[in-house]
């Protein structure tokens, strides 16, 4: 089983979307904190619209979203004090339900996580993703580049 990691910085919407058909991802798991966009296309109503289009679903988890201090620590180029402030961030309550959610999602479904950072070094969905494959036996991760 294989869990998908896909970041938009440097893509277009419909290459994302293409990227994921390829590769098969029934669901698309948005953990961003805010899911809006300056990158068009990628606001959730929009995103969500074209990814159904597309036979994709969709699912915003917006508590595995980084916290804003977290955002910001990558923006000034400091992935190490994001990836700090996250771990911390999935302590909390809400992001430990979004968490098992999204375990349940990964575990019954093709799956990828979205977020905007291209690396997927320097983002938290690098983390999320490999709490989902503490929590699911087998569970493999591939990050797909748009």
């Amino acid at each position: 089983m294989k869990l998908r990691t896909i970041g938009y910085e440097r893509a277009t919407q419909a290459a994302v979307i293409e990227c994921l058909r390829r590769a098969g991802v029934e669901v698309l798991v948005d953990v961003r904190a805010v899911a809006s966009s300056r990158r068009a296309g990628f606001s959730k109503t929009l995103l969500a619209a074209s990814l159904a289009e597309a036979g994709i679903d969709y699912v915003h988890l917006r508590g595995l979203g980084t916290p804003k201090a977290g955002r910001q620590a990558v923006r000034d180029g400091h992935p190490e004090e994001m990836h700090r402030i996250y771990e911390a961030h999935l302590v909390e309550p809400r992001a430990q339900l979004e968490l098992a959610a999204a375990a349940d999602i990964v575990g019954e479904r093709r799956a990828a996580l979205l977020c905007y950072e291209a690396d997927a070094a320097n983002c938290h969905r690098r983390i999320v993703a490999r709490r989902l494959a503490e929590a699911i036996r087998g569970l493999e991760i591939e990050d797909l580049t748009p």
